[in-house]
């Protein structure tokens, strides 16, 4: 058996390692490095995939995040709210812009932002909602657009972990997670199911001034050369970085319907199991891509089943160890952590396993079993 990892690249890269080196080729005889063709041909390309009008690329998934804020033009005091449990990417670029994150607890099957709490938390000085396609499955969409268009509310989509999910509405129409707002930010780090070898990111909008808006804010304001119209940032996928991940793209969806199969194989161990409870996903499983799978420890000592694991040769992540609304960098006093009963729990509980399209059974096997042998 082949050594576990959380994600494993190098053969994730063995597999594609010929196109790779092609398309990099390209690059290197072009030398165009930044905004070249490569860069132009990813764009169309994802753009196709996604079905949607405009795709930005950038240079990670944060730039992402803080770009599309930008291009809503919002004011500093201006409340976004958001969920209390995810990364800090998240309020951080919020925070950032001197905005005010307002966080909101989660429903505890998803772990995805609790429509309900939304609604609650809405004061006449919120302008967005931020919500996040947690661990590769979709949000609550159509209640939270319901939400947005009730209240005259930007949705902003942090799609970083959810590329290539797909949201079914109620009325049965399907769209893919990135598309559903009025402007969504994804990142490429190498880790993610579409992931780069190095950092990078991209913006999503089907709004065309607004894509034309933030065309500029991505490249120092500028539309055309040293005419700078706007007051943007530097933030640019490197065409290295886009001949990986045009080469990648092809592969998504293979990608992707691996880890729901190494999810299915996961769950045969450990559904009905009283210690835990298996990730949630919709019956035909296209709202979820599995960025991670994620356990709920219940009754148990997460931290304990972690360091089991460990000297077992397997690794594992906590994502997220500490709720947002407790972190230093975001701590408010006017804030209360008993109105985050649900991530305050989660906290405590959740252990994320090896996740990728690489995993073998034999490894899904041998990661299950040992786990199961904690509760013995």
């Amino acid at each position: 058996m082949k050594k576990i990892q959380m994600v494993d690249l190098k053969s994730q890269y063995d597999f594609i390692e010929k196109e790779v080196t092609e398309n990099m080729s390209q690059v290197f005889e072009t030398s165009a490095f930044i905004n070249g063709p490569m860069v132009q041909a990813f764009q169309a390309d994802m753009e196709a995939y996604l079905n949607v009008k405009h795709v930005i690329p950038c240079a990670n998934g944060t730039d992402a995040l803080q770009i599309a804020l930008m291009g809503l033009k919002l004011v500093p005091g201006d409340e976004v709210i958001t969920s209390d449990f995810t990364f800090a990417a998240t309020v951080e670029v919020i925070s950032l812009l001197k905005l005010k994150p307002v966080l909101v607890d989660v429903d505890p099957q998803t772990f995805n932002i609790d429509p309900l709490a939304i609604e609650k938390s809405i004061t006449p000085k919120t302008k967005a909602i931020i919500p996040v396609h947690l661990f590769g499955q979709s949000a609550a969409m159509d209640s939270i657009l319901e939400i947005a268009n009730k209240h005259n509310l930007y949705v902003v989509e942090d799609n970083a972990q959810g590329i290539g999910a797909t949201h079914t509405f109620s009325d049965g129409k399907k769209a893919k997670t990135g598309t559903l707002g009025h402007v969504s930010a994804t990142s490429f780090f190498p880790s993610k199911n579409l992931g780069a070898y190095g950092d990078g990111g991209a913006i999503f909008t089907n709004d065309d001034a607004l894509a034309h808006f933030i065309r500029g804010i991505v490249n120092h304001g500028m539309y055309q050369r040293y005419y700078h119209d706007v007051v943007g940032v530097n933030s640019r996928l490197d065409a290295l970085q886009a001949a990986v991940l045009k080469v990648k793209l092809q592969y998504l969806d293979f990608y992707n319907e691996r880890r729901k199969e190494a999810a299915n194989r996961y769950d045969q161990y450990f559904k009905n199991h009283a210690n835990l409870i298996i990730p949630h996903r919709a019956a035909d499983c296209d709202s979820h891509v599995f960025h991670q799978y994620t356990l709920r420890v219940l009754n148990s000592d997460r931290d304990a089943l972690v360091v089991h694991l460990n000297k077992n040769n397997i690794p594992c992540g906590v994502y997220y160890p500490v709720p947002l609304h407790a972190q230093k960098a975001y701590a408010d006093d006017q804030v209360d952590s008993r109105n985050f009963p649900i991530t305050n729990q989660l906290v405590k509980e959740v252990i994320s396993l090896p996740m990728h399209s690489e995993l073998t059974h034999d490894q899904i096997d041998y990661i299950a079993t040992t786990l199961l042998q904690f509760f013995n």
